[in-house]
């Protein structure tokens, strides 16, 4: 046992969750799970009780815990005796988002992280998925929050929220106040991106599960300010989650429903390459952005959004 072995006992313990914990470490979940067995396997204890919802301390667990903390203190001790002057946060930032993502959080995460880090030089930076993951992987954005894709690649996700698509027609079309069945999706002209983005690959499937085909009047690869244009120039509906047209349903320009009898979802994470070690003060960042997301879904601010269950 060394102080490695306590520093990520400790991160486990504090995050209740082995995979969240491979995430903020750079680290396959693989990797910590073997390294807490041969833990609790060199000291002869259980140290956590596992559970679909995460883990727990044993009492072990939390007599060991007490040690690890004290050691952290005094590692921490002899940075900060070696250390001048206080934490200012990373020299520079870069953080992307998709467009609907970066409407909701970027005027909230700019002022908190003007507030926390006023010498840190903040760049966001907004686009599709497929310019996003490759800036990411280059390195030259730091952190991104984004939707999850079909194929991950290299890149490693941590979720943030669930959310969920709606029905997006224009004003004057004819659609029930309520939710409207899935299989109504069929017979409707529908705008949707290309086969090889994530929201055509969600549509088709639901369409498969529910035997039924799609009738597509338009692709479009564009942005989704694009689409939503074309919806409202009469040119079919679309699927988009109901916080992406706010603005235009209150102003009546169109209508959005949800769908009955099936949900469409897609998962919102911050998205990090997997072989590259997070630095601690990005860490940070992506704590405040996690911090953000959660109070955005829990004050109703993120409409149709659901914060995940916590996982083991």
């Amino acid at each position: 046992m060394n102080s490695d072995d306590l520093a990520v006992f400790a991160h486990v313990a504090k995050s209740g969750s082995i995979s969240r914990t491979a995430m903020e470490m750079g680290a396959n979940q693989s990797t910590i799970s073997r390294r807490i067995a041969l833990l609790e396997a060199e000291l002869g204890v259980r140290l956590f009780r596992r559970s679909g919802r995460g883990v727990g301390l044993t009492e072990r667990g939390e007599q060991l815990l007490g040690y690890a903390q004290a050691l952290e203190r005094t590692l921490d001790e002899a940075r900060g005796a070696m250390r001048s002057g206080t934490e200012s946060g990373p020299a520079q930032l870069a953080i992307a988002a998709q467009p609907t993502i970066a409407r909701i959080m970027f005027g909230e995460l700019g002022q908190r992280l003007r507030a926390r880090y006023p010498h840190t030089r903040v760049r966001f930076v907004e686009g599709l998925a497929s310019q996003i993951l490759g800036r990411l992987n280059d390195g030259e954005i730091d952190l991104a929050i984004m939707y999850v894709p079909e194929h991950r690649g290299t890149t490693q996700f941590d979720p943030l929220l669930a959310e969920e698509l709606c029905l997006v027609a224009p004003a004057g079309f004819a659609l029930p106040d309520g939710p409207v069945d899935v299989h109504t999706l069929g017979e409707l002209p529908l705008i949707l991106p290309s086969t090889h983005h994530g929201l055509r690959v969600l549509a088709e499937s639901l369409a498969a599960r529910h035997g039924f085909t799609l009738q597509i009047a338009l692709e479009c690869d564009g942005s989704i300010s694009l689409t939503k244009r074309l919806v409202m120039a009469q040119c079919g509906c679309t699927l988009l989650p109901a916080a992406s047209v706010i603005e235009e349903v209150a102003s009546g320009r169109l209508r959005c429903v949800p769908l009955a009898n099936a949900a469409v979802v897609r998962d919102v994470a911050i998205a990090w390459p997997l072989n590259r070690v997070m630095p601690d003060g990005v860490w940070r960042v992506a704590q405040m952005i996690r911090e953000l997301a959660a109070g955005l879904v829990e004050a109703g601010d993120w409409p149709g959004a659901t914060l995940p269950a916590p996982d083991a």
